[in-house]
């Protein structure tokens, strides 16, 4: 009842509805302090008002009734953080699934779009290494690799399939960019010079906008034509053998 009342997007992945309940807690606490506050607010204009208050007092607070209150709101927060938000992140961060079973995708942001790479339908990804990397092999594949043949290279179009794992190795080609997806509750920062992994599953099939988070220059709206597109097990196969056979790889390494 309370995410309808806040007016939460939709959840459209396994790990998102621990993300709601988290929030939904900080508003709570949020929602209690306001209220305290200004309760406090109005208490303090009534009762030190000048007409009672002529005369500055100089000997202050003299009890520790604001100490304790002090204690118990940093009590609150270290249960949400200790309690809900560390565990979450503990669980969504540490406990990765293989990679044999996962829909595995690097995500590399550039000025102004989101390049995605897949491995193909051998599952492997051709060998990369910086004396590849030229204008027109920009990811630094090694051409000779057999692996690297049947790569896919998407710009602007992530295609998962609906309730498998999804990895996301995420880097940059120039500054610092930030791949979310709101429904899917991913939003994990895109840093030149590294290789970042994130997961999901996703579990509704549906078309879900890619927003960079990260202000990452004059053209950083254009970062918003990204998509994801959750899909069955069998829609996914095929986008990924026309990709592969179609040239979607060749064509750039060519």
């Amino acid at each position: 009842m309370m995410e309808k009342l806040l007016n939460l997007p939709m959840v459209a992945s396994q790990h998102g509805n621990d993300v709601n309940e988290l929030m939904v807690l900080v508003h709570w606490l949020m929602g209690a302090l306001l209220v305290g506050w200004a309760l406090f607010f109005a208490f303090t204009l009534v009762r030190f008002r000048a007409a009672d208050n002529r005369k500055a007092d100089y000997n202050g607070v003299t009890g520790h009734s604001s100490t304790w209150l002090e204690i118990c709101v940093a009590s609150l927060e270290a249960i949400l953080l200790i309690g809900f938000a560390v565990p979450l992140w503990a669980k969504v961060s540490g406990d990765f699934p293989a990679d044999k079973d996962s829909t595995v995708v690097r995500v590399v942001g550039e000025q102004f779009s989101w390049n995605l790479v897949y491995p193909g339908p051998d599952a492997k990804f051709g060998r990369q290494d910086l004396g590849f990397v030229s204008k027109d092999n920009p990811f630094g594949f090694d051409r000779k690799d057999a692996a690297t043949k049947d790569n896919v290279v998407s710009v602007n179009e992530l295609h998962v399939p609906v309730g498998k794992p999804v990895i996301l190795s995420c880097s940059s080609k120039d500054v610092i960019h930030s791949f979310k997806v709101v429904p899917l509750r991913v939003t994990q920062d895109c840093i030149p010079g590294l290789n970042i992994p994130t997961h999901f599953v996703p579990t509704k099939e549906g078309k879900y906008q890619v927003i960079c988070a990260q202000l990452c220059g004059n053209g950083h709206a254009a970062m918003a034509a990204g998509v994801v597109i959750v899909e069955s097990e069998g829609e996914f196969k095929k986008w990924i053998a026309s990709k592969s056979t179609g040239g979607g790889a060749a064509t750039t390494f060519e």
